[in-house]
């Protein structure tokens, strides 16, 4: 009986069969197991897209498709396609080292069984299995080495994750968490931060019921920008609660809106704010108008910037100026009744002078009505007409 060989090429001697030769041939055989076990390829597959069928060399070691780990180099120029014969059993290391933007593939000789395939940027090394498990459609299995992550309840990266221009994609509408542990930060570094697809509305919001902070690092600016485009948006600052919303500057900072600077202190009550004309605002008092009160009729005491109307249809009385008025006070007053001939108002100088006089002024005149301005400790009051 003749010798055969075995997909591998590796003689399987008959009995009685080639004496004399037994030694040469196995060390030949022992030669060619050590390279299927151990050994390694280089082959070129440079050129345009074309099959290259790797080949099995009886009893040699001259067979491409007979060594453990399989280069393929050149500079590729089309899609490529490796193949082995049909029964060949066997686990392979590949690693392509072509270079140009090609796909290669490895795979059984023909027959619809699964095949492997390197992508277009992939230059890395894979392990592959060819399983002879189906004479007419056997499979090329790829043998995941660090598992599939699914399977690891605690896995750790060696190194920095290369999403490789692909995403991290959750199913079922699953959330994305980031969590560091204790007191860790999630940084983001990167220029632009994108959130939301591309037309739904983006929301940021806190995890639960705590407060959203947003800082920036040393002396950078925080902008608000509605969009990347040239579209016009508006900034919507709204509370979901009928709360308010508070803008508060540290320490003695100041609220700047547009070039204006508004002050850091509340206002006395009845002031307004107003500006220096170089985007300055401060709170002032009113000044120019009249705080109209109700009908007196009887002596008091006058504030200024107030007006009254005095009735001394009753019997005559005294309007008090204020004390201690300052320029521009102002008190206007009018006969309601016209009886100020009949029963005379008498306004009350309280230290001050009037019309330059340190004494009290009489209003005799029916349905008068005047305005008092304080100039100074000089002339004190003086009359203005209404």
């Amino acid at each position: 009986m003749a010798s055969t060989y075995t997909p591998l090429g590796i003689e399987k001697m008959a009995t009685g069969e080639n004496a004399g030769t037994w030694g040469t041939k196995t060390n030949a055989n022992l030669d060619l197991i050590e390279q299927v076990t151990g050994g390694y390829k280089s082959l070129s597959i440079a050129g345009g897209a074309q099959t290259t069928a790797l080949t099995i060399a009886d009893g040699a070691l001259t067979g491409t498709a007979q060594a453990r780990m399989i280069e393929f180099t050149g500079s590729i120029t089309g899609n490529q396609v490796v193949t082995i014969p049909l029964d060949v059993e066997n686990f392979y290391i590949l690693k392509n080292s072509t270079s140009g933007s090609y796909t290669v593939q490895f795979k059984y000789v023909s027959g619809s069984g699964s095949t492997f395939t390197f992508a277009a940027t992939n230059k890395k090394t894979a392990i592959v299995q060819a399983t002879a498990n189906d004479g007419t459609n056997p499979d090329i299995i790829e043998i995941q080495t660090g598992g599939d992550v699914v399977d690891d309840t605690s896995p750790q990266l060696g190194g920095n994750l290369d999403v490789n221009g692909f995403d991290i994609v959750s199913t079922s509408n699953a959330d994305i968490d980031l969590v560091p542990n204790g007191t860790g930060d999630v940084t983001l570094q990167a220029d632009t931060v994108k959130v939301g697809d591309a037309g739904a509305a983006a929301v940021l919001t806190s995890n639960g019921a705590g407060t959203l902070t947003v800082t920036t690092g040393g002396a950078t600016d925080l902008i608000l920008n509605t969009n990347s485009g040239t579209d016009s948006g508006v900034i919507q600052i709204t509370d979901a609660a009928n709360g308010n919303i508070a803008i508060t500057p540290n320490g003695s900072g100041n609220i700047v809106l547009d070039g204006l600077t508004f002050p850091n202190a509340d206002g006395s009550a009845d002031t307004f704010l107003k500006t220096n004309g170089s985007g300055t605002l401060s709170f002032a008092e009113v000044s120019g108008g009249t705080s109209w009160q109700a009908v007196k009729t009887s002596g008091f005491t006058a504030v200024a910037g107030e007006g009254y109307f005095c009735n001394t249809t009753s019997a005559a009385f005294t309007l008090t100026l204020p004390s201690s008025p300052t320029i521009g006070d102002e008190v206007v007053v009018i006969d309601y009744a016209g009886t100020f001939d009949t029963n005379n108002l008498t306004v009350g100088r309280n230290s001050s002078n009037i019309q330059g006089s340190a004494a009290d002024l009489t209003v005799a005149t029916e349905r008068a009505g005047f305005t008092l301005v304080y100039t100074d400790g000089t002339q004190g009051w003086l009359l203005k007409n209404n």
